[in-house]
């Protein structure tokens, strides 16, 4: 408990260098316990804390009653709030608020008396540093429960709490600093993993000088229907900028030329329903099904014949937009052995037939269920990406500035890529996934909205040389 105590003091002290009036905001149970801890350190380093206690002193037990009997010993003022009781201005003063009213263990709304303290601080205009997560947020989903701190720092301890990127957590969390506290993380049974950007670089080294084309892949973009030409366009071009070999857009007769003036580097095929694809289906290594393909005729037969064929020749498929609509209307369909889907929450809600807001209540046990279901490597989009797994990935990177069209398409082109690049399914979305982040954030160079898909396509190169 000291320990985190003094990890959060340290990274406060860091932070707001001049802070010395700190409030200390404490509950019941462990979080408590690190609250008063972290008073009795401050009033050490020569700091002036105070304690508002939620929870009365003595009811307190274990590690935290004897945290909270040190932290009065050393003459901490600790004020016992009582329910109905409650001053805003008892907030007043501090430099730095300390929120250690409630833990991990959260698995209800907030009760009353809480969610007053919280909804106070809230309105303060002080910064809050929260320990382990911010009061009211679910550590496991980031659902809040009725009411939750806006943090402007949080420090979590030994490992990392999916909650605090998942659903609302990233809004709450503010900047999150792990703190492991010196215990082995190989010790600990995190739900997630976490992509780092080293992965990156270390995954994709330089070529060498001999390689040609013929060596990453050619992957054919199923999509563009009538009045569609650009998702398809955005994800071969996508494509290509992630280092695939070569790149043909299958595409509606009406969407032809369009995607063909876009980007003279892609290839592109006019196929209407009655015209054959073997060719080029017998040409392609990997597919990627669904930019801009719609749900007219030519869109289901393309579709079927599409995997059809990859169940046949068993390549790889990233199925995106409107082919994951389709899959929904057949759940029974067999699916390519190697096969990736990468949904938004909209898109996932039909495929398990649930609503949106269900899936993004619980991310990672919606995602479990994707895999279970469909036997597919799965991309969960949305702010903290998740990519299945025995343990599940999660990307933190990444920019509300991507909230805009085309940027699924883009992430479709980089996965099919990588795919060609001789990466399994697992890999591919989970370099794609991080790779698509990290364009996204060189693009919008600090701002948040914009950002067009065709600029984070454009940086995807020039991220593996930052």
């Amino acid at each position: 408990m000291f320990r985190a105590a003094s990890a959060a003091l340290r990274e406060l002290r860091a932070r707001w260098p001049v802070a010395r009036d700190l409030l200390v905001l404490c509950g019941g149970g462990n979080n408590g316990g690190d609250g008063y801890a972290l008073a009795k350190l401050a009033r050490e380093a020569g700091l002036t804390p105070r304690v508002l206690a939620a929870v009365p002193i003595d009811r307190l037990t274990a590690d935290a009653a004897r945290a909270a009997t040190q932290c009065m010993k050393d003459g901490t003022p600790v004020e016992n709030l009582r329910a109905g009781r409650f001053d805003v201005e008892r907030l007043a003063g501090a430099d730095v608020i300390v929120d250690a009213l409630l833990g991990i263990g959260l698995q209800s709304e907030v009760r009353a008396d809480l969610a007053e303290i919280i909804r106070a601080t809230n309105k303060l205009n002080r910064p809050v540093l929260a320990l382990d997560v911010p009061s009211g947020l679910c550590a496991d989903t980031g659902a809040v429960r009725g009411v939750a701190v806006h943090a402007a720092v949080t420090v979590t301890f030994i490992a990392r709490k999916a909650g605090l990127w998942l659903g609302a957590g990233p809004d709450h969390a503010g900047e999150v600093v792990l703190a492991d506290l010196g215990i082995d993380a190989t010790t600990v049974s995190p739900t997630l993993n976490l992509l780092s950007p080293s992965n990156l670089t270390t995954r994709l080294p330089s070529r060498p000088r001999d390689a040609h084309k013929g060596h990453f892949g050619h992957v054919l973009v199923v999509g563009g229907g009538e009045g569609m030409p650009g998702a398809a366009r955005l994800a071969g071009e996508a494509a290509l900028r992630a280092g695939a070999g070569r790149v043909t857009a299958w595409v509606a007769p009406e969407s032809a030329t369009a995607v063909a003036a876009g980007c003279p580097e892609l290839m592109v095929r006019g196929l209407g329903t009655g015209a054959a694809s073997a060719d080029l289906l017998q040409s392609a290594d990997i597919l990627a099904i669904g930019p801009g393909l719609g749900r007219s005729e030519w869109s289901r037969v393309s579709f079927a014949n599409a995997l059809s064929a990859a169940r046949a020749r068993e390549l790889p498929v990233v199925l995106d937009a409107d082919a994951l609509n389709l899959l929904a209307e057949q759940p029974g369909l067999e699916l390519p052995t190697r096969t990736i889907l990468t949904p938004h929450p909209g898109e996932a809600a039909r495929l398990l037939g649930r609503s949106t807001s269900d899936v993004q209540r619980d991310r990672v046990r919606s995602l479990k269920e994707m895999q279970d279901r469909y036997t597919a490597t799965i991309v969960l989009k949305g702010a903290g990406s998740l990519v299945s797994d025995h343990i599940p990935f999660m990307c933190d990177r990444g920019t509300p500035a991507m909230a805009a069209p085309g940027m699924g398409d883009v992430l479709t082109g980089v996965i099919a890529a990588l795919l060609g690049q001789g990466f399994s399914t697992v890999e591919a979305a989970r370099l794609g996934v991080l790779w698509h982040a990290l364009a996204g954030e060189a693009a919008a160079r600090g701002v948040d909205r914009g950002v067009l898909a065709s600029e984070v396509s454009w940086h995807l190169p020039r991220v593996l040389t930052s």
